[in-house]
């Protein structure tokens, strides 16, 4: 496999930024190299330039895609940060006692653990009555692997044991390891893509949103169109929960502060 150039690193970075608004910092440029080596391999090519080239003619849009999907899949697991949680249950709770129905969003739902979650929280708060989960992510692919709702167990180590008893499947024979979310919670769930760092699809108004370990790939300018963005969705007084090493500070005026990473539209 070729080395990759810090020129050649230059235009990925430059891809990356253009499309979906992250900032890749010139110790990923290993990273970058590892992900995509394997697509250089498959198209036979010689250099990262030769792939750059083909990712950005218009007969490639799938690889282009890929390429995308590739440099920016990140880590996620069931309940991560679990106060985030804790103040789901508290805003579905108030809104069994209102009588009004729940919308939330996981605006960066990657394979789809965040999304499920707050699915298993929400069916064991609000039952049948009436709620949605939409969970968006940038990659096509991982939205495709959200929608199935099948995990290795290692990445259901945070969920609940109540949880994992009511709305997991256990594997068996070919899928002895894995998980499934239990159909209840999975049509509860929809998926599709979005990026955040252009015009949003209508996605309706929401209760709460879940905006979390994103921002930290982004500069100042983009974390503010994201923010600026999103906050559209977000009900007057309704909530956005960000990640616990993420700030809004000196980004955005549109929200309130309330907690820490929890922050509020003016009613």
């Amino acid at each position: 496999m070729p080395s990759i150039t810090q020129a050649e690193f230059g235009r990925f970075q430059r891809f990356i930024y253009d499309a979906a608004g992250i900032t890749l910092s010139s110790a990923k440029q290993a990273l970058v190299a590892g992900r995509l080596g394997k697509r250089l391999t498959h198209h036979q090519l010689d250099s990262y330039e030769a792939y750059f080239q083909l990712i950005t003619s218009d007969q490639h849009a799938d690889e282009r895609q890929l390429a995308l999907d590739l440099l920016t899949t990140h880590e996620t697991y069931f309940f991560r940060e679990i106060k985030h949680f804790e103040f789901l249950r508290a805003q579905a709770l108030a809104a069994r006692e209102r009588g009004q129905p729940l919308r939330v969003w996981s605006a960066a739902s990657s394979s789809g653990e965040e999304a499920y979650s707050m699915a298993m929280v929400l069916v064991d708060c609000l039952g049948d009555a009436p709620w949605e989960v939409l969970g968006t992510d940038i990659s096509a692919s991982m939205i495709a692997n959200a929608a199935r709702g099948l995990y290795s167990m290692e990445r259901a180590r945070h969920v609940p044991p109540d949880y994992l008893r009511r709305f997991c499947l256990k594997g068996t024979g070919p899928y002895a390891g894995r998980l499934l979310i239990d159909p209840q919670v999975r049509s509860r769930v929809r998926f599709a893509r979005a990026n955040l760092n252009e015009a949003l699809p209508d996605l309706g108004l929401f209760d709460l949103v879940f905006l979390r370990n994103v921002m930290i790939y982004f500069n100042d300018e983009t974390k503010r169109g994201v923010v600026s963005r999103v906050s559209a969705t977000i009900k007057p007084g309704r909530h956005l929960c960000i990640g616990h090493s993420e700030s809004l500070n000196h980004i955005s005026g549109e929200l309130e502060q309330v907690a820490a990473s929890i922050y509020c539209k003016p009613a």
